[in-house]
């Protein structure tokens, strides 16, 4: 007797068939989820496959798209890098015009700002009384010479030398004085006394001219009765009332070394 083989209904569902299916269709879902992701980032060139097996192949990308992708990906990163607003300098720095700078004061300005003092002149005032022949060595002293009065100071320096008035008065002689005197100048000062300057080489004064201590009056030489130049110097106390001329001006704050 023959078993009857069992038929299967055309509306029964196989069910052996059932599992894998399923399995490959969500696998293929994820792999199309995942294409339409690259798609929607500008991704193209993207090659799905699908099967109807228990292992599909996975999806192949080809070394072109890759690049593409990655040069869009650079691109992508710039344009919103450069995109960025570029926050303003809190502190801009001022063009060189726009810089005020204050000049320096020159030295001419300096100097009217704060002019230097003029130091005062002082005049030195001279002495009522000077050495008629400054520096110049004493020769003889007022006294007995030879058996005579030698009424004078005798001083001296080379011939040329200035002779000085040893204070202020009027000239009352100017020329030869005979007596061996030579050129000589007589100074009246007013006050009983004159002083008498002998044996000049030259005159530089007239009689009647005022002149002052210390003014040049002549010039040492050795006219009338002299051994060398010098000056022969005296003091009278009236006319040729001849006195010692060193304590006379020692008392005015003259040392002529006698």
């Amino acid at each position: 007797m023959q078993e009857d083989s069992p038929v299967q209904n055309e509306n029964t569902p196989d069910t052996s068939q059932t599992e894998p299916p399923r399995r490959t269709g969500r696998r293929n879902r994820l792999i199309v989820l995942g294409a339409a992701a690259l798609v929607a980032l500008g991704l193209g060139g993207v090659a799905v496959a699908t099967s109807g097996t228990d292992h599909p192949a996975p999806a192949a990308v080809s070394l072109d798209a890759q690049s593409r992708a990655d040069a869009a990906s650079r691109a992508d990163r710039s344009a919103r890098e450069s995109s960025a607003p570029v926050a303003p300098s809190l502190s801009p720095t001022p063009s060189p015009s726009a810089v005020s700078v204050s000049p320096t004061p020159t030295r001419t300005a300096v100097a009217k700002a704060k002019p230097k003092p003029t130091p005062k002149k002082t005049t030195k005032r001279t002495p009522a009384w000077v050495d008629p022949m400054p520096g110049a060595a004493v020769t003889s002293c007022y006294g007995q010479r030879w058996g005579t009065l030698h009424a004078g100071i005798d001083l001296a320096l080379p011939s040329g030398t200035p002779i000085h008035a040893a204070a202020a008065g009027t000239v009352t002689q100017a020329g030869d004085a005979s007596d061996g005197y030579g050129n000589s100048v007589f100074i009246d000062h007013g006050n009983g006394y004159l002083t008498h300057y002998a044996h000049q080489s030259r005159i530089a004064v007239t009689v009647g001219q005022k002149v002052t201590a210390g003014q040049v009056i002549g010039y040492e030489g050795a006219t009338g009765d002299a051994t060398g130049p010098h000056l022969h110097f005296e003091v009278h106390q009236g006319m040729w009332n001849q006195i010692d001329p060193a304590p006379f001006m020692r008392a005015r704050g003259v040392d002529l070394g006698c």
